[in-house]
């Protein structure tokens, strides 16, 4: 970017760092109450091309050689897959995900790494006061998220990359990210019931605005379906000639023994998505002849190699509390998935039943990389050159979801199926999300609020009791002593589970656990949100 591009921002505060002004300045384009509201769904979508042309960046995306994703579930796995594919097949590419857990810059990747801070200020102030000086009251700024999309797709023509992933934030069809006329190639991931209250009540209703992202003659391949929503993807499609294609989940026996880089059974469907999303890719930009893809029965090597290396904070990744000295930081640790609807629940809870087992130092420990999602092969019988305590694994649930989901859906099957895993929560902890609506940037992690309002923690804790009466008897473990004890820092405390009115708190009262407590092993499954999520791995992670 030429020093005539880069934007000058803001008068300087002296109270302010460069990068706090950005976001105080990105925040003030929220305009909502709420991260899902009915109200902002396709209102005035047109104002994107006005956006463009204010940006001048019509042709460059135009130009741009982009692979649409959106559905419900997977999105941003097969994501994260398509790109680390494509990156190790050697092509410099652009990867525009959502949401961010801990910086916003996480959205914005070029060739795996999210944006350095000194590039993103300067797209950033060089689209904010481009947009500021153009706008007016007839075509206003954008709203945070269409102004995020315009952002990367300017980091994106400037990077000048030979491939822009990009993740749909929410439905598609009137979805910022769906300014793109003309993409390479497009993908839907596994659908199910989320966001109802905007994208409809019916699985044929979502399916039609996941839809919205076919273009007339482009190529679109999906995963299996249920049947309501195949119908209405494959109607779509014939009406666009979209020619779609459902693909099947990957043969694990094609990895050459290894495994993906994102634990779970359901990402050998992403997996397998994102291997025809890349194929075609590859065939259409006329790049077919540098990759070797004549043998349909193996993977080329660059393949492999992106699958197996990729990898995404918050989706199954485990993270011993480092803030915890020596052998005591595996005495806390933490589980984290965003799962967030009835389906991936189960998946979450499926992984979670096998993980705690196969982490627990009571057997082999398997030591993991903690900025990667997957475990190593590399068995270790000691962790920081220390013997880790024998002492006995205790489930624990640390929980919170938007007001718009709903608790007696997704609960229930999460319960349920651990408890078909033989793992038993001995205490939940419901928790108010750390992250505001209003505010972008560092939170200030402040112990508890006076004025938090925990009236929907409370109404989560009241399913969990009420679960949990249901079953009695199902499961013969007692609520240990450790956990009953010394519960006066939680604004409400029940047999089975605790309200605390800060995150921080909570964190702090298990931390305080394992420290009074050399025998005691917890084991805290983090989901529910992935603002949740984030906000833990600002907590525990240095």
């Amino acid at each position: 970017m030429s020093d005539q591009e880069v934007g000058k921002g803001s008068p300087k505060s002296s109270s302010l760092s460069p990068y706090e002004e950005a976001m105080e300045a990105l925040s003030s384009l929220i305009t909502r109450r709420t991260r899902a509201d009915a109200s902002n769904v396709g209102d005035q979508f047109d104002l994107l091309f006005d956006y463009l042309k204010m940006l001048d960046l019509e042709e460059p995306i135009a130009n741009m050689k982009v692979i649409h994703v959106a559905g419900t579930k997977g999105k941003g796995s097969t994501c994260t897959f398509t790109e680390s594919i494509l990156r190790n097949c050697g092509f410099r590419t652009g990867l525009f995900t959502s949401p961010h857990l801990i910086d916003i810059r996480e959205r914005f990747r070029l060739d795996g790494k999210e944006i350095c801070e000194e590039k993103f200020l300067a797209y950033f102030w060089w689209c904010y006061d481009r947009l500021k000086e153009k706008t007016d009251e007839n075509i206003p700024m954008p709203t945070y998220f269409r102004f995020l999309a315009l952002l990367g797709f300017k980091i994106f023509a400037a990077e000048q990359v030979d491939v822009a992933i990009l993740e749909v934030g929410l439905g598609g069809k009137y979805d910022a990210t769906n300014v793109v006329r003309a993409p390479i190639v497009c993908g839907i991931t596994s659908l199910g019931y989320d966001h109802m209250e905007i994208l409809g009540n019916t699985l044929g209703e979502i399916a039609g605005e996941k839809a919205g992202i076919f273009k007339n003659g482009i190529p679109a391949f999906t995963v299996p379906q249920p049947d309501e929503a195949m119908h209405v993807l494959e109607e779509k499609a014939s009406q666009l000639n979209v020619s779609l294609q459902v693909v099947t989940p990957l043969d694990a026996q094609l990895l050459n023994g290894l495994r993906l880089g994102l634990e779970g059974e359901h990402q050998y469907v992403n997996a397998a998505l994102a291997i025809s999303l890349c194929f075609t890719w590859l065939k259409r930009t006329e790049h077919i002849g540098d990759i070797y893809l004549e043998q349909t029965d193996k993977l080329p090597e660059q393949f492999i190699k992106g699958l197996i290396s990729a990898s995404l904070q918050g989706r199954a990744q485990i993270v011993p509390d480092q803030h915890l000295k020596g052998e005591r930081s595996n005495r806390l640790v933490f589980f984290l998935d965003g799962a967030h609807s009835p389906e991936s629940m189960e998946v979450c809870a499926r992984w979670f039943s096998l993980a705690i087992k196969e982490y627990s130092p009571d057997q082999t420990l398997f030591h993991q990389q903690l900025d990667n999602s997957k475990f190593s092969h590399e068995v270790v019988k000691t962790h920081n050159g220390e013997r880790v305590s024998q002492g006995k694994s205790t489930p624990i649930l640390l929980f919170n979801c938007l007001t718009v989901r709903d608790p007696q859906l997704l609960l229930p099957h999460l319960m349920k199926t651990c408890a078909d895993n033989g793992v038993y929560f001995k205490k939940a902890l419901f928790v108010p999300s750390l992250s505001v609506f209003n505010k972008v940037g560092p939170q200030a992690f402040t112990l508890t609020d006076p004025k938090v309002d925990l009236s929907w923690q409370f109404n989560l804790q009241r399913v969990w009791e009420n679960l949990m009466q249901s079953s009695k008897g199902k499961n013969t473990d007692i609520v240990s002593e450790e956990l009953k004890d010394d519960m006066e820092t939680s604004a409400s405390n029940c047999e089975h589970s605790a309200v605390f009115p800060s995150l921080p708190l909570a964190i702090k009262w298990l931390r305080d656990r394992v420290q009074q407590n050399q025998s005691l092993r917890l084991q805290v499954l983090v989901t529910g949100s992935l603002h949740l999520v984030g906000d833990v791995l600002n907590l525990v992670k240095k």
